[in-house]
């Protein structure tokens, strides 16, 4: 081997100085953050199903529009097919309904109640419940349905 032959792989020393410090990586890495977003939005997509009354009822369909959101969360009544009246999640006899009702309205700045009702229990129990609500002085009272049934008279005449 003579003096001016290089060997394979570069042999030569090399010189410490700027050039051998690695680069400074100027990027942001975004896939950890992606990863995080997307575990989150799964998470939510999960919870929010179970953010509803838990009361389960198996609701009339009608095609009336939704009612605008509140800012507060909703006083919900509840009458299942069984005739079991709850507030929220709470069952109530029928008897302490108006007085649990006016504790709960008390401290509220809305006075609007949400009656959901089980689509097979007969009409005549849903207006017993209304009748009562209004009689202890609550108005406006919204009716909870399923959205995208049947509109009126779809199959009327039949």
């Amino acid at each position: 081997m003579g003096a001016g032959v290089m060997k394979p792989g570069g042999g030569g020393r090399r010189r410490r100085g700027s050039r051998g410090k690695p680069a400074v990586m100027s990027e942001i890495n975004v896939t950890p953050f992606v990863d995080v977003m997307l575990v989150l939005l799964v998470i939510f997509m999960v919870a929010a199903p179970l953010l509803t009354v838990g009361v389960p009822l198996d609701l009339p369909e009608t095609a009336a529009q939704a009612v605008a959101s509140e800012q507060q969360e909703p006083l919900t009544i509840s009458v299942q097919d069984d005739g079991t009246i709850s507030v929220q999640n709470t069952p109530v006899a029928e008897d302490e309904l108006i007085g649990k009702l006016k504790a709960i309205a008390a401290e509220r700045t809305d006075g609007k109640l949400f009656l959901r009702a089980d689509g097979k229990i007969p009409y005549e129990r849903v207006v017993q419940v209304m009748g009562a609500l209004n009689s202890g002085g609550f108005t406006e009272i919204v009716l909870v349905t399923d959205a995208g049934g049947p509109s009126f008279g779809a199959g009327a005449g039949n």
